[in-house]
Order: structure tokens, then C-alpha cells, then sequence
């Protein structure tokens, strides 16, 4: 979360709360009951619930999360049964898979809009399959195609100096669909009473999907065909023994972590996706029509984040989508602003590639296409 904004709270939050209150409290009661339905000793997350006004809506058991210590105590004092953990909502301290539900409203806005992808990521890990999540956040007003990010003095804020990221509806479903969700219901509502914005309001469901980890300034996005049901249940692309892809990336000197997504791109910059998002048994499974689908996705991902490059790993999705006769190496089309390097699958089955040639590939992809001479 953006640090100036968690000072902010830290230094003016209590009077900004006594002025603040529940809005839709029969959305919180839906989000209650959708948890209750599917397991009612489940815990409910409020992520970035400052003064801890839904905690009383949102069922029980219940956690409350803010990163500001003030927003914190403040929850603390007004719930003294219910646990409160100071953590920034980018960083989760919950295991995989073991809260219900997680309600969030307007706390993801206040991260710059390319952090979203990996926070998304880190609350799909913390709930099950099936698991709710609810999201709030402010939309843009112009109605642009992303995002827009503003300082206080664009915000007409009565809080200044926190950071704010008004979302477009359509790129934030795009956003939460390609962190492992499925949106059941997203809702535009008219500013009212303090806010000065529409809000979005979206209500999901956690699939047993693999979500991107992406971000900005990726110097290489790799980019799987799909995800396998392994690879969704861990959390991590090609994570079988079997998959050469890790140890590539390490003989290359590119992966400083195993099988670590988060690292990879918070440390080595370099980011990780599929072109199609269903997780299956087999790459055989999916339809010509996914994989065109799976580039027009990578192309508006690559459009927005601008990796320097991007690697697709296997020849059959590339040729399935762009262009039949294609060849391991750089291609003729970018996505977005990218040039695209396709390798060759990093599986074990793939004996006619070795672990050696998987290293130049990668190394040739994280290495950027020749200069064009004239």
C-alpha cells in the first residue's frame, strides 16, 4: 500500500472515521450470507477496515486488517473480541486457502493501478476455491479504458495526501478475472454522501485458476499456454518436478528463487501469465478460439504494463492464434508495445529440446531482439 497514504491515516485517521460510515449495508449482509452458505464457521477478512465499521455486518468469525496503526487501534478499541492485525493488504499474512471470505471496500485504490495484478494474487491465495471476495473501489470519472492515478490536489480529497487510482469498470473486471476470480456481479453506483466518485462495486467467486503475477517495469512477461489443475492448486506456474522451466530460469541466472512468482517479479522483474487462464489436465483441451481470445487478453495486458518483452513458452497456442507456420524465436507481431520471443515447451515430454537450448531461449528472450539495421 502506498506509504504516504498509511501516514496519512496514521495521522489524521481517527477524526476522518468519526466522519465516515457504512454505506449498502445490505451488500454486507449478502457478502455475510454468500460465506455463511458455503461454510459458516469460515473467517471473513475486512481488509482495510480503518475503524472497524463493517465488522459487525460482515458474520462471524471475523478478522479486521489495516495497515495504519491508528485505523487499527481505532477497530481494536471499538470490537475488543475481535482479532486485528496491522499488515499491508499487498502482503497477506494468511496461509493458503484458510479464510472464507474477504471484503474490501475502497482499499485497493489506494495502490498505484500496476500493483493490483500481484495484491489481487495474494487474496486469491488466502481463499479457497469457491471463496468470496468483495471488492470496492472508485471509479474513473471520465470513463477512460484503464485506470487513472491522482495525487490530493487532483482528488478534491477531505483527507489530502493519500494516492488514488480510479478504475475503468471494464479493465478492473479485466484486472480481478485475470487473478483467479469470477465475477458474478459488478455494479456502478453514483457518488453519494462524502464521495465525490462513483464507486465500482464487484462481488466475486475464487476459481481454481492460477492468477498473473505482473506488475510494472517487467524486463521479460512469460507467458504459459495454460495453467495445469497442479499449477492452479499451488499456486505456481509449472510447478511439477517434471517442468524444466525453473531450472531454466535458474541455469540462466534469471529465477534468483524457486518456483517463487512473487519474487521473481518483485525481485528479478520478471513476470508470469498464460493465454489461456482455464486451468486443465491437458493443454489439448483448449479450443482455437481460447487461444485468440488468451492474445487479445495478452495484447491489452502488454499494452497496459509494457513489458520490455515477452516469452511464450510452447509453439502450439501461437500457432493456434497468430500464425500457423511460426517458429521458435522472435516473431513478426507484438503484443501491445512487446516484441514476443516463443520457445519451445519447457515440459519433460518435449525431449527434443534440452535443458541447454531452454537456457539460450530464455536467455535470447530476456536479452531483447536484435537491433533492425537499415
Amino acid at each position: 500500500m502506498d506509504q504516504r497514504t498509511i501516514a496519512v491515516y496514521d495521522r489524521e485517521g481517527a477524526g476522518y472515521a468519526a466522519r465516515r460510515g457504512v454505506q449498502r449495508p445490505e451488500r454486507a449482509a449478502a457478502f455475510a450470507s454468500a460465506v455463511d452458505g458455503r461454510d459458516p464457521s469460515a473467517v471473513r477478512i475486512d481488509l482495510g477496515a480503518g475503524p472497524g465499521h463493517y465488522v459487525p455486518l460482515l458474520g462471524t468469525p471475523v478478522v479486521a486488517v489495516d495497515a495504519s496503526w491508528t485505523m487499527a487501534s481505532a477497530a481494536r478499541s471499538a470490537h475488543p473480541g475481535v482479532p486485528v492485525v496491522q499488515a499491508d493488504l499487498a502482503r497477506l499474512p494468511f496461509g493458503p486457502g484458510t479464510v472464507g471470505g474477504v471484503w474490501a471496500s475502497k482499499v485497493h485504490q489506494h495502490l498505484p493501478a500496476a500493483d493490483l495484478p500481484l495484491a489481487l494474487a495474494d487474496v486469491h491465495r488466502a481463499l479457497p476455491v469457491g471463496g468470496r471476495f468483495d471488492l470496492t473501489v472508485f471509479a474513473a470519472a471520465d470513463g477512460g479504458p484503464t485506470a487513472e492515478e491522482v495525487t490530493d490536489e487532483a482528488s478534491g480529497d477531505d483527507l489530502p495526501g493519500r494516492w488514488f487510482t480510479w478504475w475503468a469498470p471494464d479493465h478492473l473486471r479485466r484486472t480481478v478475472e485475470a487473478a483467479g476470480f469470477a465475477v458474478d456481479d459488478l455494479a456502478v453506483v453514483p457518488a453519494q454522501h462524502h464521495d465525490a466518485h462513483p464507486r465500482i462495486e464487484i462481488a466475486a467467486t475464487a476459481l481454481r485458476a492460477l492468477p498473473d503475477h505482473v506488475g510494472a517495469g517487467m524486463r521479460l512477461l512469460c507467458c504459459g499456454l495454460n495453467p495445469s489443475l497442479h499449477a492452479a492448486d499451488a499456486g505456481v506456474g509449472y510447478v511439477t518436478g517434471s517442468n524444466r522451466f525453473w531450472k531454466a530460469m535458474a541455469a540462466a541466472g534469471l529465477a534468483t528463487r524457486d518456483r517463487d512468482p512473487v519474487h521473481l517479479l518483485r525481485h528479478d522483474r520478471i513476470g508470469m501469465t498464460d493465454l489461456v487462464k482455464r486451468a486443465t489436465a491437458r493443454a489439448d483441451e483448449l479450443t482455437t478460439a481460447e487461444y485468440r481470445a488468451g492474445v487479445e487478453r495478452l495484447d491489452a495486458l502488454c499494452a497496459w504494463l509494457r513489458p520490455q518483452a515477452v516469452a511464450v513458452v510452447g509453439l502450439a497456442g501461437w500457432r493456434a492464434a497468430v500464425d500457423r507456420k511460426a517458429s521458435v524465436g522472435w516473431q513478426p507481431q507484438l503484443l501491445g508495445p512487446s516484441p514476443v520471443y516463443v520457445l519451445p515447451s519447457t515440459s519433460g515430454l518435449n525431449a527434443g529440446t534440452s535443458l541447454e537450448d531452454l537456457v539460450g531461449h530464455l536467455l535470447a528472450a530476456a536479452t531483447g531482439p536484435p537491433l533492425r539495421t537499415s
